[in-house]
């Protein structure tokens, strides 16, 4: 461990926004996950609602820099996706 002030705040700034990135990716995950299963559930009909409340979560991790533009992009592609064959099968 380094005894440089600065060295030492570097390091507990580092830590601090490790943890923060965690939980938002950790948010994203669980969320997509539970909305892929709703889906093949068939349980729920306010997929809307959860797919918007995702891409929210996902916004909001692009633009705090946890997640690349282009990541984030893909993740809610992914999602919409999932959601269109959803709507194709059950027409």
């Amino acid at each position: 461990m380094s005894k440089n002030m600065s060295a030492v705040k570097k390091n507990q700034i580092s830590l601090r926004n490790k943890y923060r990135n965690k939980s938002y990716k950790s948010v994203i995950k669980t969320l997509t996950k539970k909305y892929i299963l709703s889906l093949d559930d068939n349980k729920s009909d306010d997929h809307t609602l959860k797919l918007s409340a995702i891409y929210k979560k996902i916004d909001k991790a692009v633009s705090k820099g946890v997640l690349h533009k282009n990541n984030g992009s893909r993740k809610k592609s992914i999602l919409a996706k999932a959601m269109k064959n959803f709507i194709s099968q059950n027409v």
